[in-house]
């Protein structure tokens, strides 16, 4: 199937025409007409997409029996809030188009990987209902994910546990402090963010664990159901992890948790 033109008119913000000006999402469908869906936003510290987490990890929530949707959304020289504007023009998109897709409008979860890991969160932490006036139809669905997967994720744009470049590269070297604190997920988490899965190593070096204990505990204070898994080996950007006996458990312990929120078909 080919890609879906997030804003077939042209994107909000955009500097140009090319294909890095156009977001859009990459739909990988199975079968059925009930299908949950997961949009997958590839980490690159705001800068690039990392193509190992994207594909791979579509094709591999195909055999769970979820539709994927990889995202092309957009990086350096774009600055908030146009990334978050791509994803939650994706959630609506899937919402809207959901019968067309076979997908089910009350299932669609957001995964990522480090940077695209935040971007996951923040899509999960600053959402709306929609808009029930819009011209625009799309725009009339809520962009709130039902589920979020965070792989690695950058959470906290404060020191110091951040990762710098993706800061820098999301809101510039100046940034104040109001505005990092402001896209800190783990202050926006509510309970009425979505479930939540995440996993780590101890040994990130580029993106401390710390990233996914904060949002797990601000979860927790608010009584949001999360599983959290941190691997006491393995460094950063693993992706599958397919190369790692250990933390290649990951797909297998989110399998499980995806068929515990009657997300996946599959026995895995």
């Amino acid at each position: 199937m080919n890609p879906v033109i997030l804003w077939p008119e042209g994107a909000p913000n955009a500097l140009g025409t090319t294909d890095e000006d156009v977001p859009a999402i990459f739909p990988y469908l199975v079968e059925g007409d009930t299908n949950a869906a997961v949009i997958v936003c590839p980490g690159g510290g705001y800068e690039f997409r990392a193509d190992h987490e994207g594909e791979p990890i579509a094709l591999w929530l195909n055999t769970l029996g979820i539709s994927a949707f990889v995202i092309r959304y957009r990086v350096a020289p774009y600055r908030y809030p146009s990334a978050l504007s791509d994803v939650q023009r994706a959630v609506r998109t899937v919402r809207h188009r959901a019968a067309e897709f076979g997908v089910d409008p009350a299932k669609i979860g957001v995964l990522g990987f480090s940077a695209g890991g935040h971007l996951a969160s923040t899509a999960g932490t600053l959402y709306d209902a929609g808009l029930p006036g819009a011209e625009d139809e799309i725009e009339r669905q809520s962009s709130r994910p039902d589920l979020l997967m965070l792989c690695y994720p950058v959470i906290t744009l404060q020191e110091p546990y951040t990762h710098a470049g993706s800061r820098i590269a999301l809101l510039g070297a100046e940034a104040t402090a109001q505005e990092i604190e402001s896209l800190s997920s783990e202050r926006n988490v509510t309970g009425d963010t979505p479930p939540t899965f995440l996993w780590h190593t101890s040994e990130d070096g580029l993106v401390p664990p710390e990233n996914s204990l904060l949002f797990a505990s601000a979860l927790g204070r608010v009584g949001v159901p999360f599983d959290l898994h941190v691997y006491s080996l393995g460094g950063h950007g693993m992706g599958m992890a397919d190369g790692d006996e250990h933390v290649r458990r990951w797909t297998d312990e989110c399998a499980s948790w995806l068929k515990l929120n009657a997300f996946s078909r599959s026995s895995f």
